[in-house]
């Protein structure tokens, strides 16, 4: 007979991880079949940091049936069309990471093909100059997508930046109208049974929460799957060398911008991330290559407006656990690992790791296979975002101090080498195992930060050349006109989702 169902879920530690497990779950499973209990303390704090999100964020909160207005008015967010990067390929480029596509493929051959063979004949255009998300954010415009697949609308791809603390109060309303109980305390031991399963939780105060299925949404304490279970750490540090972080908001300096901004600085790099009623900063930097004290100063200097606090300080170390799910406990967030938010995946991270979980859901035995093919997917997940962060670093032609030569020059893993080979000798980039970084985003990097393929697609060479320039052109005009008529970001927002007191 089937073993029987989990019947209680006990989820450690809030902010955006524990918040997020608690909404999804909550969504799915009705109190009545499964308790879900979540213990964090107000006294430990939670990192905070990550304000900035990918369009997969949408799919998380159709699945939860949040309405969008309410929540980015509840988190005081505003929109986000790509990422753009200042001084990374050398000092002075500037480039944008978009979401969404360049142009229009064509006849079966991607889109930058076309682009590259109208470079050969002559063409100065920017690849983002084809792309509607980045027209717009550099215009600082936006308006929702059309869903006519036939207007240029469509094309729009956005996510949000939100504050983080109030994000994670949302969800707890969200969860806790949903039969999700909340306790308050701090976890003072950690109880197993004879397998080595967690049975229990005894609190600083003695109160023991039990529990057949636990989440450790800890932090970087990683208090169950590390400190308890010690599922192991694989260290990436050697090509992710960046270990400490300044935050630090700051008022506005004028209108909010629909994009992230990264500025890279002499040993890191240094984000930008607006909301309606502040701008979040921070500055990532290798401490074996710069001092907090230097890294503080550059940070501060080049603020936009007078900063609201005292910059807070955050250590972490690149990698991911040898095991996500470990006996009867999953890590999510940070707990899992740590990614520096350089393409924003942090909160993907967290929502692609409960996912996962849910399409696996397990009866009370847990067959092992579960755990198997858990830590095989989020393994994958993470490697394949590393390589496209260490992308970033790789990719320069920086040499102006110690920290860029080291990256400049540090020797790749072996599946980003051969996207970055096969790439600058045929143009060519493949998706591999649903990976979440699809072309286009590759391509905006790689050409952005100075990667030149050193042919166009065969196929596409053979076209006349005032076809394929026609053809640009035409694209190019389309998409600025549409952008001219686009409100305002700033508009938008006012209209749409004004930020409401906290």
């Amino acid at each position: 007979m089937n073993a029987p169902l989990l019947r209680r879920i006990v989820i450690v530690g809030g902010g955006s991880a524990g918040w997020m497990t608690a909404a999804a779950l909550s969504s799915l499973l009705g109190p009545k079949d499964v308790a879900i209990t979540l213990v964090e303390s107000d006294a430990i704090g939670t990192v905070g940091v990550g304000e900035a999100t990918i369009p997969d964020i949408l799919a998380f909160h159709r699945m939860l049936g949040v309405n969008e207005a309410e929540f980015m008015a509840a988190t005081r967010a505003t929109f986000k069309l790509g990422i753009e990067f200042v001084d990374w390929g050398a000092k002075g480029d500037r480039y944008i990471h978009p979401f969404g596509q360049h142009g229009v493929d064509m006849q079966g051959i991607d889109f930058h093909q076309y682009w590259l063979r109208a470079r050969e004949d002559g063409a100065t255009d920017p690849i983002e100059g084809y792309s509607l998300c980045a027209v717009a954010a550099q215009a600082g415009r936006f308006v929702l997508p059309d869903p006519n697949p036939r207007s240029v609308l469509s094309q729009i791809r956005y996510a949000y930046h939100f504050d983080a603390t109030l994000y994670a109060r949302f969800l707890r309303r969200y969860a806790e109208t949903r039969g999700v109980v909340r306790v308050e305390g701090t976890v003072g031991e950690v109880g197993q049974d004879a397998r080595g399963d967690i049975a229990r939780l005894t609190l600083s105060d003695g109160r023991v929460v039990e529990g057949d299925f636990f989440f450790d949404c800890t932090g970087f304490r990683a208090l169950l799957i590390g400190q308890t279970l010690d599922a192991g750490f694989v260290d990436w540090s050697p090509w992710l060398p960046c270990d400490t972080a300044l935050a630090v908001p700051s008022a506005h300096a004028g209108a909010p911008t629909p994009y992230t901004r990264s500025t890279a600085r002499d040993a890191g790099w240094q984000w930008r991330i607006p909301t309606q009623r502040r701008v979040g900063n921070g500055h990532i930097f290798a401490s074996a290559f710069q001092s907090e004290d230097a890294a503080r100063d550059v940070m501060l200097a080049t603020l936009e407006a007078a900063p609201l606090a005292d910059p807070r300080r955050i250590t972490f170390r690149a990698g991911c656990r040898e095991r996500f799910w470990q006996g009867n406990c999953i890590a999510i967030g940070l707990a899992a690992g740590f990614l520096e938010p350089l393409e924003s995946t942090s909160i993907y991270l967290i929502q692609e790791g409960i996912s996962r979980f849910i399409s696996l859901f397990p009866r009370g035995d847990i067959p092992e296979i579960l755990r198997t093919e858990y830590n095989r997917h989020m393994r994958t997940e993470f490697e394949q975002v590393r390589d496209f962060i260490i992308l970033h670093y790789a990719a320069t032609t920086r040499d102006d101090t110690p920290f860029w030569n080291y990256c400049r020059t540090m020797t790749l893993p072996d599946t980003l080498l051969h996207k970055i080979e096969l790439f600058r000798e045929t143009g060519r980039v493949f998706r591999y195992n649903d990976e979440l970084f699809a072309r286009p985003s590759w391509v905006a990097v790689m050409l952005g930060q100075g990667i030149m393929p050193t042919t166009s697609d065969p196929i596409v060479a053979t076209l006349p050349a005032d076809d394929v320039a026609r053809s640009l052109a035409s694209m190019r005009e389309a998409m600025a006109a549409a952008v001219q008529r686009m409100p305002t970001h700033g508009e938008f927002l006012l209209r749409y989702c004004p930020a409401v007191a906290a």
